[in-house]
């Protein structure tokens, strides 16, 4: 029986996947259904996914899966063959393609069994998530967008809405999906006579959240079907003007699929248009934020003078200087308290 997790450090299996020739293709997909046995689910997935060598991040739960992924384009459609197979319930599903992609997302297959595919939070036993909103296709999006009766709400994290969004699109500035859902009623209480449109990143987090719009009494709810991801493949497909600006941020190693050429975000430390994330270099920080190649040259990859001296320290040293620290989320929108006027002071 062949081991169910991975035993190789996450350097030797960036270096193994950096030195591959074949290209890979990235790609996400999403279901919720019911699963009576995850764990038992997870595990006969997770070998046959390391007989296609796929890399990426999959987590399954009662309520269903959510999977990025990257495979060997030559292996692309046996991989479909394979999810279409493994339940009746994945039969035909939409596989989200990336777009701007150099097949470097992911090096290393994490699967894991969850509470739910997606935090919510909801503790509403009378909630059926199944009950969801409207599905938009791309067309339809554009047509909605010039509807005066109609609001576009972004379900994602205020980092992703920064550096792409929808245009006149409401911003949820919340730091998590959970709460975001009881952000998003209450924000729009006075709009339940309007056509409220959700949206994400690939349709996972906007699918759940129409349904808990529908839950609180909307009546005219939509979601945007496959998410940013699928809207702007079809919308270049179908030569539709480009409605989404700006980049839409993925979870993976490439940090961002360009959509359009706009720039919509500004360098966290100097303020000039810039939308490239990147993470602190410092190994004690590693704190997600936007920065320039100016800045990047200037503090090296970090996100100020303090971390920029610590990383240059040996790694006995950084340890020293990190052990009894308190350890704080890495993701960028949890450190707010570390901005002044929307800008990072690097001088700190």
């Amino acid at each position: 029986m062949p081991v169910l997790h991975n035993q190789v450090s996450n350097k030797v299996l960036k270096e193994r996947m950096l030195a591959e020739t074949e290209p890979r293709t990235t790609i996400s997909f999403y279901k919720y259904f019911t699963i009576a046995d995850p764990q038992e689910f997870r595990d006969r997935l997770y070998k046959l996914f390391l007989e296609l060598q796929v890399f990426g991040r999959v987590y399954i739960a009662k309520e269903g899966i959510n999977a990025q992924i990257s495979v060997p384009s030559s292996k692309v459609e046996a991989l479909r063959a394979l999810i279409y197979s493994i339940s009746p319930e994945l039969d035909n599903l939409r596989l989200n393609i990336a777009l701007d992609d150099d097949g470097k997302s992911f090096w290393v297959l994490r699967m894991k069994v969850r509470d739910r595919v997606v935090a919510d939070g909801i503790t509403d036993e009378s909630f059926n998530p199944s009950n969801t909103g409207q599905y938009l296709k791309a067309e339809q999006v554009n047509q909605m967008l010039d509807d005066p009766d109609a609001i576009f709400v972004d379900m994602r994290n205020h980092y992703e809405y920064e550096v792409g969004h929808f245009e006149q699109a409401v911003e949820v500035p919340s730091d998590t999906f959970r709460e975001q859902l009881p952000m998003a009623v209450d924000m729009l209480k006075d709009q339940k006579d309007k056509k409220i449109v959700m949206y994400c990143t690939g349709g996972i987090r906007c699918e759940k959240a129409s349904a808990y719009m529908l839950h609180n009494g909307f009546d005219n709810v939509y979601h945007v079907e496959g998410g940013v991801i699928e809207y702007a493949r079809k919308a270049k497909e179908q030569g539709l003007p480009l409605r989404f600006k700006g980049k839409n941020f993925v979870f993976d190693n490439r940090m961002g699929e360009r959509i359009t050429e706009d720039v919509l975000a500004h360098c966290h430390q100097c303020g000039s248009e810039c939308d490239t994330h990147t993470n602190c270099k410092n190994d004690g920080c590693h704190l997600l934020f936007i920065q320039c190649p100016t800045c990047a040259e200037k503090y090296e990859g970090c996100c100020s003078v303090a971390c920029q001296e610590e990383s240059k320290l040996t790694e006995e040293e950084q340890r020293s200087r990190r052990a009894g620290r308190e350890v704080s989320n890495k993701i960028f929108n949890k450190s707010r308290h570390r901005l002044s006027a929307g800008f990072i002071n690097p001088e700190k």
